[in-house]
């Protein structure tokens, strides 16, 4: 049975709190694992989150900032020391190269694992397989930042009255799903289209085309709300979101569920950014995340 979950292996900005690790996440995408912006303290995260290095496929840095990055020297020597045995690719700015060089190499040890660099320079499409198709987006922040998207290819879904007004049934639903046809029966007779699931990755950043790009139909975003809305010109300032700013995303996207995420150590009730969302309009499935949050991506509609 495929699994498709949200892993939050951090929720601090900047700095780490008693409570909050730097960032981490993990997408559980079928039998694929994508990591996104492993911050300083992820190798540990991943433990106690029952998260290991064999689960991972991919490796999405928004930017190279510390807190989004600084624990990708663990992850990648753990997935050396633990041999994987798959290939594990890596997306991040092409203008932080020399950053993520420095991070994977910071130390000496044995490279038992193809590793493989695809870095990101404009918008576009970064991989297509059969489960998803994952794309960038540029977004706004001091450092050059992008933000992630993952689509799955729609499909159909049979209608059983159809079907059965068709007198299509047994072993002939499979063959028709195969073929397409079935004599005078095209498989648009006897089905609809079911949209496929899609997911976003939305963090350090100021409003801008491709925050909304990124959320549009989402069925699980996870965006960052930095700021309160009381903060909103020091959250422009520092290329950051509020609360509210990230809930009117989601509204405007009709996002199915919202995850808020990346809170800075100046605010002490983690509700209040809940409180300013449901303030903005957003009326869908509302998570203000905490670490070792697991979040299931919401079924097919």
């Amino acid at each position: 049975m495929s699994v498709r979950e949200f892993v939050v292996l951090g929720t601090a900005s900047q700095v780490p709190t008693r409570h909050r690790n730097h960032n981490g996440y993990l997408l559980r995408w079928d039998g694929e694992g994508i990591l996104f912006d492993p911050g300083e303290g992820t190798q540990r995260q991943m433990l106690r989150a029952g998260v290991a290095a064999h689960d991972l496929n991919r490796i999405c840095v928004t930017h190279f900032h510390g807190d989004h990055s600084l624990g990708l020297a663990g992850v990648i020597q753990r997935i050396n020391l633990d041999q994987v045995p798959h290939e594990v690719t890596a997306h991040y700015p092409r203008s932080g190269q020399r950053f993520f060089d420095r991070l994977r190499y910071a130390t000496a040890y044995r490279e038992t694992v193809r590793l493989t660099e695809a870095p990101v320079d404009a918008d576009g499409v970064l991989a297509a397989t059969p489960s998803y198709t994952l794309e960038a987006r540029k977004l706004s922040h001091p450092v050059e930042s992008y933000g992630y998207r993952l689509t799955e290819p729609d499909g159909r879904r049979m209608l059983p009255g159809r079907l059965a007004a068709h007198g299509v049934g047994g072993p002939d639903v499979g063959r028709l799903q195969r073929e397409g046809r079935l004599g005078d029966v095209t498989l648009e007779d006897v089905s609809e289209v079911r949209r496929g699931q899609r997911f976003a990755f939305v963090m350090d950043t100021r409003l801008c085309d491709g925050v909304h790009a990124l959320a549009e139909g989402c069925d699980l975003l996870v965006i960052e709300s930095t700021f309160l809305d009381e903060d909103a010109a020091l959250a422009a300032d520092h290329g950051h979101l509020t609360a509210g700013q990230a809930a009117a995303v989601a509204r405007d996207a009709g996002a199915r569920h919202l995850v808020l995420t990346h809170f800075s150590q100046r605010y002490p009730d983690p509700e209040e950014f809940e409180r300013q969302a449901r303030a903005a309009g957003f009326e869908g499935e509302l998570t203000v995340a905490h670490d070792l949050l697991r979040v299931p991506v919401p079924k097919r509609r």
